[in-house]
């Protein structure tokens, strides 16, 4: 066994040397600024391609008269391909002498020249043979589809590309059911958007301005054979046509990928199971695109709110924090926290962000349907607030730039020499302690053991069971109280609460207002993820423009998850 893998993958080496072209085509150098992909998983077991590509030709450099696609395999019929150059219909379309399998696409009169762009789409109505068994760590059999799209020799293509790869699963697919593969080579997020459409199917999509076409990336899905018609899951490894003709011929070529695919079953299983611990985290992606865009620069001056919107910290969270800091600036008062019901003051400070004035104008209404939606629209706001100061900055430098001030604020409440002081500094900086991933264990640590500490100043507004020595008549009007050190002109020392108590009720009080408020995180975050990141139309959803080039390409499909697809890139 071990001989025959290793001579499997000589003869892989052997065939992937023999598949570059001689070099005979330098002229051609071109970029694809933008990149779409859209593979639809029929119901028949074949899938639909859709390629929108934005090519720009370089200076000098060769004209763009054909462009070809790899294919996953040789079944397809070339009659149904189509495609259009800027708009305009591609009139020649043959198999592919320099990729194969794959199309070539020919220009004509309208090629595209040195220094000028040009857009190219591509449909091909049905690749079939491609949908193969999934691992089997399900209760019942699932199929699964891994899809490389096309790519190009870097001699010929460089530069990064706006690259965004859909994958359509089949009618009928219930939110759960389906698992992703975590994509291979791929400089984005593992953790595709996950969207359903008004149909009800079920879509992923990976997004990326730093990937490029002279690179293979793999993409894959499975979900359950039972959305497929009988029969069309394939349960042998593909074999390539050969020069006889025999495509049924038993040889050492056909015995490498199904080789390959059992080797691979273990590690497609722990992806697998990955994706399926991530499926309720990828629901929580709130933010638009348009935000991860990249500019240059740190956006100073958000609060740790926005902050937190920037790093799609759960709405839980960030509703806890901006109730924090209406505590901390006497603007509301919480008169019971099962169901949670608060009181803003009267008159509110002048100080207040929207968001918040938003917030507790939310909690003027007392049934909880509507208050969810005042609630929605004012995240809804928010988001979009963020994703306006954000124009023209970096994301990824800004998120470090607050990440950095979390881990200070952290830093400063550690290196506190007594519970007195550490209490005190925490008061001060725990709203951007929240962002912190690990808040809840972190907080635990650092007031952990027999340590007693002093309430923070507004402890009272939140905790209505608290203690405190303030007027009950103060309260009832909701003026703001003078502070509990100086009540009276007399030095009053702060009622004092076990520090695990105060860091349990800190902690807890993100899971209260899931569960009490927002009728459960999922939902509610869903309902703001529609308006600020819809799913776009399958059909539509591709980037303005598109276009390929003449270079070498090469495409697979593979056998199974987790089969090596092997291609080699080179130039017309």
């Amino acid at each position: 066994m071990r001989f025959l893998r290793f001579t499997c993958l000589f003869f892989i080496f052997i065939m992937l040397a023999g598949s570059v072209s001689p070099a005979y085509a330098q002229a051609y150098r071109f970029q694809v600024p933008e990149q779409a992909v859209v593979v639809t998983i029929n119901v028949d077991g074949s899938i639909a391609i859709d390629y929108t590509m934005k090519f720009l030709n370089g200076p000098g450099a060769h004209a763009i008269d054909i462009v070809d696609i790899g294919l996953p395999n040789y079944e397809y019929e070339l009659r149904s391909i189509s495609g259009e150059i800027n708009g305009q219909p591609i009139t020649k379309i043959t198999n592919s002498d320099i990729v194969s399998p794959g199309i070539s696409l020919y220009l004509q009169s309208n090629e595209i020249p040195a220094g000028e762009a040009g857009t190219v789409h591509a449909y091909i109505t049905a690749v079939k043979k491609v949908i193969y068994p999934a691992t089997q760590t399900e209760s019942e059999d699932y199929a699964s589809l891994v899809f490389s799209p096309n790519w190009y020799d870097s001699a010929y293509s460089h530069g990064n590309t706006n690259y965004q790869v859909t994958i359509l699963l089949p009618p009928g697919v219930k939110d759960g059911e389906a698992r992703y593969f975590i994509p291979e080579n791929w400089p984005g997020s593992n953790e595709p958007e996950s969207r359903i459409m008004d149909d009800g199917r079920i879509f992923y999509t990976w997004v990326s301005d730093q990937a490029n076409t002279y690179t293979q990336y793999k993409f894959g899905a499975s979900f359950p054979s039972r959305y497929l018609n009988e029969g069309v899951v394939v349960k042998e490894p593909y074999v390539p046509p050969s020069s006889s003709g025999n495509n049924a011929s038993f040889n050492l070529e056909s015995l490498c990928p199904f080789i390959f695919c059992l080797g691979f079953i273990g590690f497609f299983g722990l992806i697998i199971y990955s994706a399926t611990v991530g499926a309720k985290k990828r629901k929580m992606q709130y933010l638009p695109p348009k935000i991860s865009m990249e500019g240059h620069g740190v956006k100073r001056g958000l609060t740790s709110v926005e902050a937190g919107v920037l790093m799609e910290q759960p709405m839980d969270k960030i509703f806890t924090m901006i109730l924090f800091g209406l505590m901390k600036k006497n603007a509301a008062q919480v008169v019971t926290k099962e169901p949670l019901d608060i009181n803003p003051a009267t008159p509110l400070p002048t100080d207040l962000y929207g968001y918040e004035t938003d917030f507790l104008a939310a909690f003027t209404e007392k049934q909880a349907a509507p208050r969810r939606k005042l609630l929605q629209t004012m995240m809804v706001n928010l988001i979009k607030s963020v994703g306006e100061k954000m124009k023209g900055f970096s994301r990824k430098e800004t998120l470090a730039f607050y990440v950095d001030i979390m881990k200070r604020a952290w830093t400063q409440v550690e290196q506190a020499n007594t519970p007195e002081v550490k209490a005190q500094v925490y008061e001060e900086v725990m709203d951007w302690t929240m962002l912190d991933k690990k808040y809840d264990d972190r907080t635990r640590d650092v007031f952990s053991g027999p340590m007693v500490v002093p309430a923070p100043s507004w402890w009272w507004r939140y905790d209505p069971t608290f203690s405190r020595s303030v007027p009950t008549s103060t309260i009832s009007t909701g003026a703001t109280p003078p502070p509990l050190s100086t009540l009276g002109g007399r030095s009053i020392s702060m009622p004092t609460m076990p520090g695990s108590a105060f860091a349990a009720s800190v902690v807890n009080s993100v899971s209260s207002f899931s569960s009490n408020v927002l009728g459960g995180l999922s939902g509610f975050t869903s309902g703001v993820t529609n308006v600020t990141n819809p799913p776009p139309p399958p059909s539509t959803y591709r980037s303005s423009g598109g276009g390929s080039s003449g270079g070498r390409s090469c495409a697979c499909a593979c056998a199974c998850a987790g089969c090596a697809c092997a291609c080699a890139g080179g130039g017309r």
